[in-house]
């Protein structure tokens, strides 16, 4: 545990932000955390979020010390599309996270990869994201590629890096896109005004390239397919916001209170491909789309 002890400033500001500026690492949201589990005094009682300080105020903060943890294996179904002693191709499902964190430590797929895997998966990103190369979104379904050891996890993130990856999604956007394709070309970093959101941005970002072609346009919706140059965080969701047709069902970056029948976005990693580490072989893979996409589509064609 370690205690930090601190002497109001200023008149007025909550304990939260307060302590979300104070130069002892806390985030807003850690702040809360820490009053509601009564870690902070203020003059040595105990306070709720919204609290305001008075000048002089002596806050006392104690923070827990980190807790080791280690993903551990869990015996959980895997659609596994392509594997060999160098890595996997799997196809996850909508709802499934990629890797334990925060408020998520079971049932993501490194749990499930562990049990199918066991020891061989490559230890680069640690044991929290065990062979995991690259993310998809917790309810974007589709491909991504595990290594099983750090030779094939090296050359396949290399590639990743030289965007010489082949990543092709499946998206319903909303509204009618006008062109029959088109390129956004912009950067994407963290949003100043919500940490856990991405934007457009010039500042603190990186380029980012999505090519996007229409397959079938709706009444209120279009059916395209997009193609990634870059793999920034939300990519595709950001860039067709900035357009003005987010995905459809996006409850970060889309319309509010749309009725799509379905949780979270309707996005699909439908294609991908890449040289395989050993082999030198150009290999690719592509997953059907899955159910709740199907049905949205069956639903849109009924409306026209």
């Amino acid at each position: 545990m370690t205690v930090y002890e601190l002497i109001c400033d200023e008149n007025g500001i909550r304990i939260d932000k307060y302590l979300s500026q104070a130069e002892i690492g806390l985030s807003r949201n850690a702040a809360v955390s820490l009053i509601e589990a009564e870690n902070v005094l203020v003059n040595g009682k105990t306070v709720n979020k919204k609290q305001k300080l008075m000048q002089g105020d002596i806050i006392k903060v104690s923070v827990p010390d980190p807790v080791e943890y280690e993903a551990k294996a869990e015996n959980i179904p895997l659609d596994i599309v392509y594997e060999d002693e160098h890595l996997l191709v799997v196809n996850k499902p909508k709802g499934m996270v990629v890797h334990p964190a925060a408020g998520n430590y079971d049932g993501t797929l490194v749990n499930a990869l562990l049990y199918h895997c066991k020891d061989s998966l490559s230890g680069i990103n640690g044991v929290m994201r065990p062979g995991i190369v690259h993310r998809i979104d917790k309810d974007t379904s589709g491909l991504l590629i595990v290594a099983k050891n750090d030779f094939a996890h090296t050359l396949l993130a290399e590639q990743i890096k030289e965007h010489s990856f082949t990543r092709e999604y499946e998206a319903v956007v909303f509204g009618r896109l006008r062109d029959d394709l088109g390129t956004v070309d912009a950067p994407i970093g963290r949003n100043p005004n919500d940490r856990k959101k991405m934007c457009v941005t010039q500042k603190n970002s990186k380029n980012a390239v999505t090519h996007w072609k229409v397959v079938e346009r709706f009444k209120s919706y279009t059916h395209i397919k997009c193609r990634l140059e870059t793999g920034r965080t939300h990519q595709i969701r950001v860039h067709m916001a900035y357009i003005g047709h987010p995905v459809a069902g996006d409850s970060v970056y889309g319309v509010k209170k749309e009725k799509t029948g379905f949780e979270g976005q309707c996005l699909h990693a439908a294609k991908i491909g890449f040289v395989h580490p050993a082999t030198k072989e150009y290999m690719e893979f592509t997953a059907p789309l899955p159910e709740y996409f199907d049905k949205f589509l069956k639903k849109l064609k009924n409306t026209v």
